[in-house]
């Protein structure tokens, strides 16, 4: 019994162990890929901020391929992590211009996280050489945003909230209202530009006035 209990210790060690390292490589890569994209990351450099050998790297992630690929659904994990959250009470909401309001700070908040923009531009950046993650993530991304959001207009719409014959595209109206602003120009103009808090909130405001101008 206590051989057997010695063993699987040992096996929970290794495990932990391994998982440990091929984290440290994710974001090691992440760190990589961001900023010198995919052309410039190396494996060497992958493995060296790691801490681990270039052998450890190939076993758990194969290529150099398979590693981005791996850090770009990553991303989209969180991504659906967070605009489900965000999204998920508005259809029930009591005060539409206040939750809805609420929702599109929320919104914008995260779609100008540094670390959100750089992978965007990085997805944009190597769309052709790698298409169907580029569909991928606007798929999980874009896509399935909208989708939500729709979602909670139908209901709206059911409740006589809100006046619209197509969920999507309203949803997509306001996304744009909302983040066209710092996104496009932190997408031209690069990472070293920022938005206060306040200007957030100015441009999700206004974005909600003039959406519900349109739509309730």
């Amino acid at each position: 019994m206590r051989a057997t209990e010695a063993m699987e210790t040992m096996e929970t060690n290794t495990a932990g162990r391994s998982a440990l390292k091929r984290q440290a490589i994710l974001e090691a890569a992440t760190t990589v890929f961001l900023s010198k994209g995919y052309p410039g990351t190396s494996m060497d450099e992958v493995a060296a901020l790691a801490s681990v050998s270039k052998q450890t790297v190939y076993k758990n992630f194969t290529d150099k391929q398979r590693l981005f690929t791996e850090i770009i659904h990553g991303g989209l994990d969180r991504i659906d992590e967070l605009f489900s959250n965000v999204t998920g009470s508005l259809a029930d909401t009591q005060d539409l211009e206040k939750d809805l309001t609420a929702l599109a700070r929320q919104f914008v908040t995260i779609l100008t996280q540094p670390r959100l923009l750089q992978l965007r531009r990085l997805v944009i950046a190597e769309a052709d050489r790698f298409p169907e993650l580029g569909r991928t993530y606007y798929e999980r991304g874009p896509e399935r945003v909208h989708a939500l959001l729709a979602e909670s207009f139908a209901r709206l719409a059911d409740r006589k909230l809100l006046t619209l014959h197509d969920p999507v595209l309203a949803a997509n109206h306001l996304t744009w209202l909302i983040t066209s602003i710092p996104v496009n120009k932190v997408m031209f103009c690069g990472s070293g530009e920022h938005f206060t808090r306040a200007e957030l909130d100015h441009y999700a405001d206004e974005a909600v006035r003039v959406f519900l101008a349109a739509y309730r």
